[in-house]
């Protein structure tokens, strides 16, 4: 295991490991269809979820063009507001950009605050510029470094999307560590040499037996005190 002087900037996935992604797609759905019982609106999450994931990989695979995260939403809740029979144009549009409106989760502002206090820190998201910019508004989250993968025109775990990082860092991979709730980003920043801290958060992707990430944690302020540099 790399000891925390080591490191030297620390990158963090946004939706899902600062964000509450899925409580707040689902939020937003039962806000636009009220009528909706919890078992519903999780069903109308599954088909924004698996609309997304879908688009992105065949993104991934050169079956359609790239497409930022905006538009891919734009596309999801159009799908769920078929299946949900809604029919309110402004109702759809605001649904739409319910990604500009999660949540942070409990931590997420103490706990960047705290790891912003030992290293740089950047946020590498899915979400597109015009997103980003007003989720972090929205949230309060307060970055060094702000990157979209939108600049990459591509979605992680393409190396692309970590290049974006390790350019703005201009450091070694191995002296970053990217700390995600989703094990597969996770093996995706390994791929290109960086570090890696998993943090638990609801929904997530946890790791399995066969991952190897270098810290596991929590949360945010458990993982600030592991990389915190011995006095």
């Amino acid at each position: 295991m790399p000891q925390a002087h080591e490191i030297e900037v620390a990158v963090f996935d946004v939706l899902g490991t600062m964000v509450d992604q899925p409580g707040g797609l689902r939020a937003a759905i039962r806000a636009a269809v009220p009528a909706f019982d919890e078992t519903s609106a999780d069903r109308l999450l599954a088909v924004w979820e698996e609309h997304v994931e879908r688009e992105q990989q065949r993104i991934e695979d050169g079956e359609r063009p790239y497409a930022d995260s905006a538009a891919l939403d734009r596309e999801a809740a159009a799908r769920v507001a078929e299946r949900a029979g809604l029919t309110d144009p402004a109702a759809v549009r605001r649904l739409a950009t319910a990604s500009q409106r999660l949540d942070p989760w409990e931590d997420s502002r103490a706990g960047l605050a705290g790891l912003a206090r030992l290293f740089p820190v950047i946020g590498l998201t899915h979400a597109s510029r015009a997103t980003l910019l007003r989720l972090n508004a929205h949230t309060g989250l307060r970055w060094h470094q702000a990157l979209s993968a939108e600049d990459a025109r591509a979605f992680k775990p393409a190396k692309e999307v970590y290049q974006l990082a390790l350019d703005t860092a201009g450091c070694p991979p191995e002296r970053m560590v990217m700390i995600a709730a989703h094990a597969w980003d996770l093996r995706g920043a390994q791929a290109v040499g960086m570090r890696t801290a998993y943090v638990h958060r609801p929904g997530g992707d946890p790791p399995k037996e066969t991952d190897t990430f270098d810290w596991r944690a929590d949360g945010l302020e458990e993982l600030a005190a592991v990389l915190a540099p011995a006095a």
